[in-house]
């Protein structure tokens, strides 16, 4: 899609319109066990019940519903197809989005990604075409399936419309429980700092090398659209190690009975961190978006590796 408008508070409100009906408003559970382990309350946005199992839908219908509306208005015929690259959920929201609207969808994908995402992709329809798991594969392939196809590249993150239909979790988040003067934290694995890295540094710096991560949906580093929304608006970057990430995971599954990926486990992970515990106590209230449940069962076997206990 041709670059648009910023992804700001009227155009997450247009989104939310668009969107009315058609995704899921999911809930906000507590866990009192978790409770006690943070500190403070802690309040799980649950998008692992949204449609295609993630929030990924809200950006991705946003985006195709924005094309829809278009053609409406201006009398022209709908896309050829569209086409992204995804590491999973994304690519599995974009084809269901497309298939809605009778669009063929093709979405890049790497080679490492989990096969359920892989299989889910395929169930709805869209053509899968495979690449080497890195940021340049990944855009190189999209580009050359957008020449050959004459689709439009929905971006899995750079895409206005898909940043604003994202954006609309904050406004339900606003709507159930928390007050509009809040903190905002972000989270992200240490072996893929590149949010951390550059809110250290004052400016966008990607993962050049990055390295394997057990939550393989934030593998990819934030670009130009992102970087601003992060610089301005985010108070502070946690970083997390993989043994924390799997740690949380596994709390969530057995004390919350929630079948999470572990890119979903991250949020909690940073703030069971020590590094949130310095956050001031006066911050009692603590969203967690529980982003995903689309687990990659076959590879699992990270849980027998875990050491000691989790308590």
């Amino acid at each position: 899609m041709a670059a648009g408008p910023r992804a700001g508070p009227a155009e997450v409100r247009e989104a939310e319109r668009r969107l009315r009906g058609r995704v899921h408003r999911t809930p906000l559970l507590t866990c009192a066990g978790l409770d006690r382990m943070a500190g403070r309350r802690l309040l799980f946005k649950c998008e692992l019940f949204q449609r295609t199992g993630s929030f990924k839908i809200r950006g991705a219908l946003n985006a195709v519903r924005s094309l829809v509306e278009e053609s409406e208005r201006t009398g022209r015929e709908l896309p050829r197809a569209v086409v992204t690259h995804s590491s999973g959920n994304h690519g599995q929201a974009l084809a269901c989005a497309a298939q809605a609207e009778g669009i063929p969808a093709y979405v890049v994908v790497p080679r490492t990604a989990p096969q359920c995402k892989q299989a889910a992709i395929r169930a709805y329809g869209a053509t899968l075409v495979p690449c080497e798991p890195s940021d340049e594969s990944r855009a190189e392939t999209a580009a050359r399936v957008v020449q050959e196809t004459g689709g439009i590249m929905v971006h899995p993150n750079q895409e206005p419309a898909v940043i604003a239909g994202q954006g609309t979790i904050g406004l339900e988040v606003l709507e159930q429980a928390l007050r509009p003067d809040v903190k905002v934290f972000a989270a992200e694995p240490s072996n893929v700092d590149d949010c951390y890295q550059s809110k250290v540094r004052g400016e966008l710096t990607p993962n050049l090398h990055p390295r394997d991560t057990v939550a393989d949906a934030v593998k990819t580093s934030i670009g130009p659209n992102t970087w601003p929304i992060i610089r301005d608006l985010v108070d502070d970057v946690l970083t997390v190690s993989e043994e924390e990430i799997k740690r949380a995971t596994r709390l969530v599954w057995e004390r919350m009975k929630l079948l999470i990926e572990p890119t979903a486990g991250v949020g909690l992970a940073a703030v069971l961190s020590e590094k949130f515990q310095a956050v001031p106590r006066d911050v009692e209230n603590v969203c967690i978006v529980l982003c995903g449940g689309n687990v990659d069962l076959r590879s699992l076997t990270w849980l027998t590796d875990l050491s000691g206990n989790i308590e």
